[in-house]
């Protein structure tokens, strides 16, 4: 063997002699599997850290609800009042909307078109907005002790989902509505109370006009509604025997006394106090608005006995005079009985007017701008620079009785302002003087060291409480005194009058589609991302 491998380097001087391949080293392998195991453990950690944040996010979102609205406007966050009422909630709470999502762009389009074809001009009716609202009462929600849950359903394509109501809700449910639920308690807002949820501002005109949102009022309010474990009952009064108390004029005024009230919480119920029961087990308060006839002495007896509730007191009522209406003999009895007289003349001030619209009357009208008497009785108003209004106001005196009726000042007029007679003539007096447009009268009752009493309200200017005049809560204070007052009669827990959002005309909003890709893009697609790129660098280091 010794002598061939000789001659085979003799004939091959330049070949090299072969080495014996040498055995792998242990500790290299070693290292390379070291390093390998401490790459994946890292990988395992960064995930772990990642899914302990999203967690933690969650729960922190929960707790405290991140709000983020890039919008000029602010046109998709809550107001500082949704949100504190929200957190408050301990029920809960199921929101339906009778159609899909899609149909709230389709308005957008419908509505910005009528107009363009009304008026020539374009406007902004962004209708996405109020998906995007749901949304955050859900969020908002699971910061207190209760949730809210939003839902949609087509009610076209599935009509049995509206049957499932019917045992607790007599009205219609159709479609574009919002279904409020909580237990047995329902609040449907209707397709026209949606669209009205953007509406043009109290200062546009035809050429300029300017959109606002007024939609959260009505939400929040409805949610509070169906939460409060002891709703006021009101029985509004709208007929008598048959017939309306109501002239043509002053109709709109009773459904805007109505709906004001049902929208802060209050259980309202249409009555004939000629035929119906006006029975204190039922009702806590009656409301008898702008009544253009007078009623019997029946009649009269019944709100009394109503009002003295056997003894009982804690029973209230709110009258509100026609304007037009002044010789009611029987009503006018009623409220001297309690201390209070309607005057027939109109209040009016030349140096403290100003213009109201009021839809009442069609047109925009001069009215007098009145002072708070009993700031107490009142309440806090969440901007105190707003005037209130008083159009078309009638005079309330006070009468001189000896009776345990406690008549409080509440809401009058400037001392410059003076009376012109409702009687033919229309004689304007020449004495400037302070007069009373708002009265409350008490009548009380004690049990041991308990004290009960019944309350009357008297508002002198019916058109206080219009439609226009009460949903301009950037332009006056009357909606959120009125609540005030009411909410003081009645011992309801006070409720704040959320103000509406002005609308800029040009801005740029997420839609929900853009807001779900950022959503998926964010959460899903960019953590696989950064996983996959992790167990590519684990797989060329350990082969590396």
């Amino acid at each position: 063997m010794a002598k061939d491998k000789e001659k085979e380097i003799a004939e091959n001087p330049d070949k090299k002699p072969e080495k014996k391949a040498k055995k792998p080293k242990e500790k290299k392998n070693l290292k390379k599997l070291r390093f390998g195991s401490v790459s994946a453990v890292v990988i395992v950690l960064v995930i772990a850290i990642v899914v302990v944040l999203n967690l933690m996010c969650g729960l922190m979102m929960k707790r405290y609800p991140v709000k983020l609205d890039l919008t000029p406007d602010n046109r998709h966050e809550l107001s500082e009042q949704s949100i504190e009422a929200l957190k408050n909630i301990d029920k809960n709470v199921e929101i339906t909307v009778t159609t899909t999502k899609d149909y709230f762009d389709s308005m957008s389009v419908q509505y910005k078109n009528m107009f363009y074809q009304y008026y020539g001009v374009i406007v902004d009716c962004p209708y996405d907005i109020i998906p995007e609202i749901l949304d955050k009462y859900s969020v908002y929600a699971e910061s207190g002790a209760g949730s809210i849950t939003v839902k949609y359903i087509d009610i076209n394509k599935n009509p049995d989902a509206v049957s499932r109501w019917s045992k607790y809700y007599t009205g219609d449910i159709t479609e574009g509505g919002i279904v409020i639920q909580c237990g047995e308690r329902i609040k449907f807002i209707s397709p026209s109370e949606v669209a009205g949820m953007i509406t043009p501002s109290q200062n546009s005109s035809q050429q300029n006009i300017s959109m606002v949102f007024a939609g959260e009022s009505v939400l929040t309010s409805a949610v509070k509604a169906v939460t409060d474990a002891n709703p006021v009952r009101a029985a509004v009064v709208s007929s008598m025997n048959g017939s309306p108390i109501i002239d043509q004029v002053h109709s709109s005024i009773a459904s805007s006394v109505r709906n004001f009230l049902s929208k802060n919480g209050y259980d309202c119920t249409e009555i004939d106090i000629g035929t119906d029961d006006l029975s204190t087990d039922a009702y806590d308060m009656v409301i008898v608005a702008a009544p253009g006839i007078d009623f019997t002495a029946d009649i009269i007896s019944k709100l009394s006995d109503f009002l003295y509730n056997n003894g009982n007191y804690q029973k209230s009522m709110i009258y509100i005079p026609n304007f037009y209406a002044t010789n009611l003999p029987n009503i006018t009895e009623f409220l001297a009985d309690w201390k209070i007289q309607v005057e027939k003349s109109a209040v009016f001030d030349d140096s403290r007017m100003v213009q109201a619209t009021v839809s009442a009357l069609g047109s925009v009208t001069y009215a007098p701008t009145v002072n708070i008497s009993n700031a107490e009785a009142v309440g806090t108003l969440q901007n105190e620079s707003l005037p209130i209004v008083a159009p078309q106001a009638r005079p309330i005196t006070i009468l001189s009785k000896n009776n345990e009726s406690i008549v409080t000042e509440l809401i009058s007029s400037s001392d410059t302002s003076y009376l012109v007679s409702l009687d033919e003539g229309n004689e304007v007096s020449e004495e400037k003087a302070s007069y009373n447009i708002v009265v409350k009268s008490r009548r009380e009752t004690a049990s041991g060291l308990d004290v009960y009493g019944s309350e009357l309200l008297v508002i002198g200017s019916p058109f206080m409480l219009d439609e226009l005049v009460l949903s301009g809560t950037t332009t006056y204070n009357n909606a959120n005194a009125v609540l005030n007052i009411v909410n003081g009669m009645t011992g309801k827990e006070a409720g704040d009058i959320i103000p509406e959002k002005a609308l800029e005309q040009y801005t740029l909003s997420i839609s929900t589609s853009m807001a779900r890709i950022i959503l998926v893009v964010v959460v899903v697609v960019i953590p696989l991302l950064i996983a996959a790129a992790g167990v590519i660098v684990l797989v060329w280091r350990k082969n590396k």
